[in-house]
């Protein structure tokens, strides 16, 4: 990767990755896997094109979440990090709280809402 590198990586510092800036689609998913694998009410997701993502260190256990998607996480802390999708094989799609600096990535918007719990506001 030439220039500006976006960077995250997981809490212990085992795995990290990196992308090229762009307009990523970003959303929160209220899925009950999402909320399952998280531990959290939803997950912050951004859709990044799979040629444009490196890891840089380290790489990810693999977790087989359902018929249609497969789940990374670091297998020294657990941090949830990546997804892949049967459905858009092109794409990776990374936790947004993994990154650097995750402020930068607001959500644009909310899937799966159908099973957002009652409590969570937005």
């Amino acid at each position: 990767m030439v220039g500006k590198v976006i960077q995250g990586g997981c809490f212990c510092g085992s795995i990290r990755y990196g992308f090229g800036p762009d307009n990523y689609y970003t959303s929160n998913c209220h899925c009950s896997m999402c909320r399952r694998i998280s531990g959290a009410a939803y997950v912050s997701w951004m859709a990044i094109p799979l040629e444009r993502f490196t890891y840089i260190e380290g790489e990810p256990k693999k977790l087989i979440s359902s018929s249609e998607g497969t789940r990374y996480f670091c297998q020294e802390c657990g941090t949830p990090l990546v997804c892949m999708l049967k459905e858009y094989p092109d794409y990776i799609y990374i936790t947004i709280g993994s990154l650097d600096k995750p402020q930068d990535f607001e959500p644009k918007t909310d899937i799966y809402i159908e099973d957002k719990l009652p409590w969570v506001e937005k």
